[in-house]
């Protein structure tokens, strides 16, 4: 019997997910560490786990290993300390090291979290990603500006999801920002060349430092133009054959970018991107599960369950890589104005054929406030055998669906 704890600061429906499909794997004892108290845990959540330890800050690695202990003090000696947010892996290889758990270290998730030293170490493996730097005075971030020319992108050096990012386009734009946020040593910027092209996700799992099953997504169009435009409603296509020339590019270079970063066993997701001259950069690795609905599209172009199997993988180190039968995508629903939800107009006027093809869907509920973020109010999600039907379904949602606010 294997004793793993969960860190899950808040059981937010996808984290949720993820913990349960822990808990229900045979053999294992799973403990959860969160910020809410116990009798905050749904029931049909709760009566899964062996043990709950509350902290009032998840990201402190001290609060964590104090937890670790405490759970292990009741349970016996924690063998495996699991999280899919981004934000925790580096304070969770921590506590890893510091209690000698199995895992992911600290030097790796450093990589894969601090985006300035995950470009380093990229380029010095001869993997292609951005110039970059990051700055700590506005004098850095001009100087860069003049070495690489515009448009730029300026980011967090740990951020995730594409938040906080934004880009510039001129000088009169560099010296807006600068002006507003400038850099400093306690507060420093990533700047990068903005890459131009087609942009898409690789989803990999590596097992004893070999690829062992990659997905390739496409997103249309790219998440900085939709956070650019925050009327603008947009898709992820999973094609189903990911076979061809067009994403040999992104599945040669990828797991020698992950081998580089370090990774021995895990599931990731990187973002790249495929030049106007057809080659391919890498822009971001993360070592977690992807978000933005990609995990349940996963779940439906493969039929089965990438919750459970990321649970196992985590616990034992294995990873039985399923056939891919579909293509699935999934249309963000966003607002059009400001405010909170009035109506959701066009579902009724949708081709038959279309609404036979979702497969799952969480649509905006009149009066519900706008979330404001790139992945909208709502979602639809749709699968069929072919990767063209979809595309098709996947034009007629973004066109014909519209979300009022007000």
């Amino acid at each position: 019997m294997v004793v793993a704890a969960f860190v899950a600061p808040y059981l937010l429906d996808t984290t949720t997910r993820f913990v349960e499909a822990a808990a229900r794997l045979p053999d294992v004892q799973l403990a959860l560490i969160t910020s809410e108290p116990a009798d905050r845990l749904p029931p049909g959540l709760r009566e899964h786990l062996a043990g709950h330890w509350r902290v009032d800050d998840a990201l402190d690695p001290g609060q964590l290993a104090a937890a670790v202990q405490g759970l292990g003090g009741q349970l016996g000696p924690v063998q495996r300390l699991l999280a899919v947010l981004e934000q925790l892996q580096v304070p969770v290889a921590q506590v890893r090291e510091h209690l000698g758990i199995a895992g992911m270290d600290v030097a790796t998730a450093v990589n894969f979290r601090e985006k300035a030293q995950m470009k380093t170490v990229l380029r010095a493996a001869g993997v292609p990603c951005a110039r970059h730097q990051l700055a700590t005075a506005a004098a850095q971030a001009a100087s860069f500006a003049e070495q690489v020319g515009f448009p730029l992108v300026v980011k967090p050096p740990a951020g995730a999801g594409a938040k906080a990012t934004f880009r510039l386009d001129d000088a009169g734009d560099l010296a807006a920002w600068l002006d507003v946020a400038p850099p400093s040593a306690d507060a420093p910027v990533l700047i990068e060349e903005f890459l131009t092209g087609e942009e898409g996700s690789y989803d990999s799992v590596m097992v004893d430092g070999e690829v062992v099953w990659d997905s390739v997504s496409n997103y249309l169009p790219t998440p900085l133009e939709v956070l650019r435009n925050p009327w603008m409603q947009w898709m992820v296509l999973l094609p189903r054959d990911i076979g061809g020339p067009e994403y040999a590019g992104i599945r040669d270079i990828a797991p020698a970018a992950l081998a580089a970063l370090g990774l021995r066993t895990g599931l990731t997701h990187m973002e790249w991107f495929r030049r106007p001259d057809g080659t391919v950069a890498v822009s971001e690795v993360a070592a977690r599960p992807p978000g933005a609905q990609i995990t349940s599209m996963l779940c439906y172009v493969h039929d089965f369950d990438l919750y459970s199997a990321w649970a196992q993988l985590m616990v034992d180190g294995t990873f039985k890589p399923p056939p891919r039968s579909w293509a699935a995508g999934t249309v963000y629903l966003r607002g059009q104005g400001v405010g909170h939800v009035r109506a959701v107009h066009g579902l009724d006027v949708l081709p038959e054929q279309v609404r036979d093809l979702v497969v799952d869907s969480r649509l905006p509920q009149p009066g519900q406030l706008s979330s404001g973020s790139y992945e909208g109010d709502g979602h639809i999600t749709v699968r069929h055998p072919e990767t063209a039907v979809i595309a098709s379904a996947l034009r007629d949602l973004v066109s014909t669906v519209r979300v009022e606010l007000g």
